[in-house]
């Protein structure tokens, strides 16, 4: 493994033996990481909204599943 700095970007080399799927979780976590960098929200906020759209989802989709 390889990781590299520039002006712009971290770059990280990996064999190609390296499991994908392993990979792609690290790389969606990343992803994450970039999106979420410049955020102010505060865990309590998004917990909050979670909750809240969890609750919307199920009043919606709750006959779906319960009969």
């Amino acid at each position: 493994m390889l990781i590299e700095r520039t002006s712009n970007e971290v770059i990280i080399r990996l064999p190609s033996y390296v499991d994908t799927e392993g990979l792609q979780r690290l790389v969606d976590y990343l992803s994450y990481k970039e999106a979420t960098s410049k955020s102010k929200a505060k865990q309590s906020d998004v917990d909050k909204l979670a909750k809240e759209v969890k609750k919307g989802w199920w009043s919606k989709n709750r006959s779906r599943f319960i009969k």
